[in-house]
Parts: structure tokens; C-alpha cells; sequence
């Protein structure tokens, strides 16, 4: 005998209830994020040596910190219409299809930088790479809000986000093993980038639609993206975009920047060039430490006080501890941990994963939840050559203290953030 029509089916509250589909999304959306973390973090670890080896110039030069800068800020421009653009296509196309094209996109464009001969030629590889990489946060996101239990979502998010932290972990493994080989060049990380194309063949193969978005295409009218705007979540939509926007270009100006103010540490800044290369990686090691935990504690947070609580809170300590690591100077240790410190405030961008999609309907859920939070890089992308070109020559410091205020509205904002019904 068939349930009635109103029944509504129990949530899965253990892993063994999860069905085949449900593990399989999680599985697929989880690789998606870890290499997007990778081939993210494959330029920041060697924009500086490779930018100038493009521009035949001094890693000291104030041109090399200009067009690095540019570059980074090219790739989050790309990342922003990225994820519009593919957000558009995943609520046309479907979540699995997209998801495979934006992983294509970008382990493509990785691996096309490593031919760069011109510092022009590495910015347009790097924009078309975050075409891919924006678009796959918004279809992964979407991906698994419709598929795994409501009451889960905080800590899906935070699971998601430490698929990036370990990306971005195994770009500094792979940069660390190359630089020891007696053939490195800066140029070849760029390879490490081409790997997740491969998954792409097992993504097609076992992840299916989900029935939301199914139901949803044969039901409804597809609607324009323009109702975004429309009266019934225009609110939202600008509440949205604001948050992301404001927040986001707080966060890349340090996530960029702090490795030239490592670079320019009055302990690192005389040492031999062997041991100078190993800093960097060494502070977004600890860093990436702090955020693995801090991704599974704004999940606590979020599930204990809501996301609007839990947004808010984090994002004001991420303003107390840039404000305090960048006033003065601290010790090389010290340093260290406030990077780590700062990395576990950073867990909060890990719940804009979850408490995004759901917020508008389903057939327009990656394309709100892409243009909201992408729209962010584009003032990132401004944001982190503006306050690079106001700082002071060889003084980083300045730029991220600045930077850190930028965090205070963010917080303001988050208690406006519309909660899901």
C-alpha cells in the first residue's frame, strides 16, 4: 500500500541511511571543492618567483607585486562571472552535467598556464581557469542543499569547505616536492592542475540528476534570471551580494597579500633565497591547519545559534585578529599564529555554502546562490589591487590592516541575512 500523498519521508539521521545518489553527490562535490582548493592556490604559492621570471625582473620589483596583483585580480573577476555564467547553465542543464564542464574549465586552464610566456598570456589562462572554479562552488553547493537531509547542512558545509583547505594543502605538498627536484621551474606547478580532468569520467558515469531539480524542469516555467531582482527576493538577493561582497574582499586582500608581508617579515627578509622560498608555504600550512578546525566550528556554531549568529560572530573576530596581527610588528612565531588564528575565523566562508541555496527557488538556486557570492570576487578583485597599490613600497602590514575593517559591516550585514523558511 502506497503512503498517502502528505506523508513526508524521514530525514536520514545516520550514514547508514544515506542512500547510493546521497553519498555519491557528497563524494563528487567534495573532489570538485578539493580541486578547486588545488588549483587555486597554484598561483599564489608562485606569483611572485614567476611573475618575475615573465617580466625578467627582481622578485623585489614594485612592477612584479603591480602585475601579480592584476593576474590575481583577473582570476577572481573570472571566478565572479564564473559563477554566474555556470550557475545559469546548472539551473538549465542540471547539477551533474555542470559540475562536470566547470571541473573541465578549470584543469584545463591550470594546465594551458604552465605555456605562459608573457605576463598577459598567464592573466588570461588564470581567468578562464576561474571561470571553472566559480562555477563549481555554485553548482556543488546546489548539488548536495538538494540532496543530503536539511539538518545536516552545517556540517556538509564544513566538510566542503575542508575539501578546499586540503586542496590547497596538496598545492603546497606538490610545490614543496617540485621545488626539491633539480628541473623545478615555477612554471610546472602548473601541471598538478590538469589531474582533476580525470574525474570528470567517474563524475558523469555515477552522479545522477537530482530528483529536486528534475521535478522542478518538468514542472515550471524555467524563470529569468532578472527575478532575482523581482519583488519577491530582491531583498534577499541584495542582502546577499552585499554580505558576500563586502566580506569577500576583506578576506582575498589578506589571502593574497599575506604572502609578500611573510615575504618582507624582518626575520625572513635577509635570508638566503633556498630557505626564504620554504616561508610562504610554511605559514599557509598553519594557516590551512586553522581552518580545517574552523570549518567544523562555525558548523557548531551554526547549528547551535543559526547561521545569522554564527556569520556575524565569526566575522568579527576575523576583523579583532587581523586588526591585532597587523598594527604592529610581532615576531616570526608569533606570526604563525595569528595566521593560524585567522584560518580558523576563516571557516566561516564555509557556511555561505549551505545557508545560500537554499534562499531561492529551486530553478534559479545556482544561479542566486553563483551571482550572489561571485558578484563578491568582482569588489574582491578591485579590492585586492587597491589596497596593494596604496600600501606602502615593502610594507604589506598597512594594506591588511585597512583590510580589516572591512569585516565590521560584514557582521552588521549577517543579522539581516534572510533565514530559510
Amino acid at each position: 500500500m502506497n503512503p498517502p500523498p502528505s506523508a513526508v519521508p524521514r530525514e536520514a539521521s545516520h550514514w547508514c541511511e544515506l542512500s547510493v545518489e546521497q553519498k555519491t553527490s557528497g563524494f563528487a562535490a567534495w573532489l570538485g571543492w578539493f580541486f578547486d582548493g588545488l588549483d587555486l592556490h597554484l598561483y599564489t604559492l608562485v606569483a611572485t618567483v614567476f611573475v618575475a621570471s615573465l617580466l625578467q625582473q627582481d622578485t623585489q620589483s614594485p612592477s612584479v607585486a603591480r602585475y601579480a596583483s592584476i593576474i590575481q585580480a583577473a582570476f577572481l573577476l573570472g571566478w565572479a562571472l564564473g559563477g554566474a555564467f555556470f550557475g545559469f547553465i546548472g539551473d538549465r542543464l542540471g547539477r551533474s552535467r555542470t559540475l562536470v564542464l566547470t571541473i573541465l574549465t578549470y584543469a584545463i586552464f591550470t594546465g594551458l598556464s604552465f605555456f605562459a610566456q608573457n605576463w598577459w598570456h598567464l592573466m588570461i589562462f588564470r581567468f578562464l581557469a576561474a571561470l571553472g572554479i566559480g562555477g563549481e562552488w555554485a553548482v556543488g553547493a546546489s548539488l548536495l542543499s538538494e540532496t543530503w537531509p536539511k539538518t545536516w547542512r552545517p556540517w556538509i558545509a564544513a566538510t566542503l569547505q575542508c575539501a578546499v583547505n586540503c586542496g590547497i594543502l596538496a598545492a603546497i605538498f606538490a610545490v614543496h616536492l617540485l621545488q626539491s627536484a633539480s628541473w623545478y621551474q615555477p612554471r610546472t606547478v602548473f601541471l598538478v592542475g590538469v589531474l582533476p580532468a580525470l574525474v570528470t569520467l567517474w563524475i558523469r558515469k555515477a552522479v545522477p540528476e537530482t530528483e529536486e531539480w528534475t521535478a522542478a524542469q518538468a514542472d515550471k516555467k524555467i524563470p529569468s534570471s532578472l527575478q532575482l531582482f523581482g519583488p519577491k527576493i530582491r531583498r534577499t538577493t541584495w542582502i546577499a551580494m552585499t554580505l558576500c561582497a563586502i566580506s569577500l574582499t576583506g578576506h582575498w586582500t589578506f589571502m593574497f597579500w599575506q604572502q609578500g608581508f611573510i615575504l618582507q617579515h624582518s626575520e625572513v627578509r635577509n635570508l638566503p633565497e633556498t630557505l626564504k622560498q620554504a616561508i610562504p608555504l610554511k605559514a599557509l600550512f598553519w594557516m590551512m591547519m586553522g581552518s580545517l578546525l574552523g570549518n567544523f566550528g562555525a558548523g557548531w556554531l551554526a547549528k547551535k545559534f543559526g547561521y545569522n549568529r554564527a556569520l556575524s560572530s565569526m566575522f568579527f573576530v576575523y576583523f579583532i585578529l587581523m586588526f591585532m596581527a597587523f598594527i604592529t610588528p610581532w615576531s616570526l612565531p608569533v606570526t604563525y599564529a595569528f595566521y593560524a588564528a585567522i584560518g580558523f575565523v576563516q571557516g566561516v566562508f564555509a557556511l555561505f555554502t549551505m545557508c545560500l541555496p537554499p534562499l531561492f527557488p529551486t530553478l534559479l538556486r545556482t544561479t542566486g546562490a553563483g551571482f550572489c557570492y561571485n558578484f563578491g570576487r568582482i569588489f574582491a578583485a578591485v579590492g585586492t589591487v587597491f589596497f596593494g597599490i596604496f600600501a606602502k613600497v615593502g610594507d604589506f602590514s598597512q594594506c591588511l590592516w585597512y583590510a580589516s575593517f572591512l569585516f565590521v559591516p560584514a557582521a552588521v550585514l549577517a543579522w539581516w541575512l534572510p533565514r530559510e523558511e
